[in-house]
């Protein structure tokens, strides 16, 4: 069986975050594991061959942003979660998550999900069910809600 020694925590900075934290960090002291904490940003979309040219500026200020977020998110957790660290990927949200697991060869990954059920779950499909068929590792889902 394989020691688990690195977690990747998929975040969205949104409500839930804090109970999901809570959980993996929990769940790396029990098996003495580091933790990366992961934030997808997708960029904004294209449509046809029309481009205008603010979309990059916005781009790079979600970029920006999302970067001091999770330094500020990284030192707020930093005396309960030792070497604890954060990054910022871009693209698709659940590719983005499965293909940073497997480069890094992470041992589990530790995914909140929102429990959407029937239309919802259709028209914005689920990041973690996509995360779970294509991951490299375990996967462990906590639904923050309940």
């Amino acid at each position: 069986m394989k020691v688990i020694r690195k977690i990747i925590v998929p975040i969205d900075f949104l409500q839930h975050t804090e109970q999901l934290v809570k959980y993996a960090v929990y769940i790396g002291e029990k098996f003495h594991a580091g933790l990366e904490f992961l934030h997808t940003i997708e960029p904004p979309h294209y449509y046809g061959d029309y481009e205008y040219p603010s979309l990059g500026v916005y781009a790079a200020e979600m970029a920006e942003h999302a970067e001091e977020k999770m330094r500020q998110f990284v030192e707020k957790y930093r005396n309960s979660c030792s070497g604890c660290e954060g990054k910022i990927l871009q693209g698709n949200i659940a590719d983005s998550i499965i293909r940073h697991a497997k480069a890094q060869d992470a041992d589990l990954i530790i995914i909140g999900t929102h429990g959407r059920k029937g239309l919802e779950k259709m028209w914005l499909g689920s990041v973690a069910e996509r995360v779970i068929k294509g991951a490299p590792c375990p996967t462990l889902t906590c639904n923050p809600y309940k």
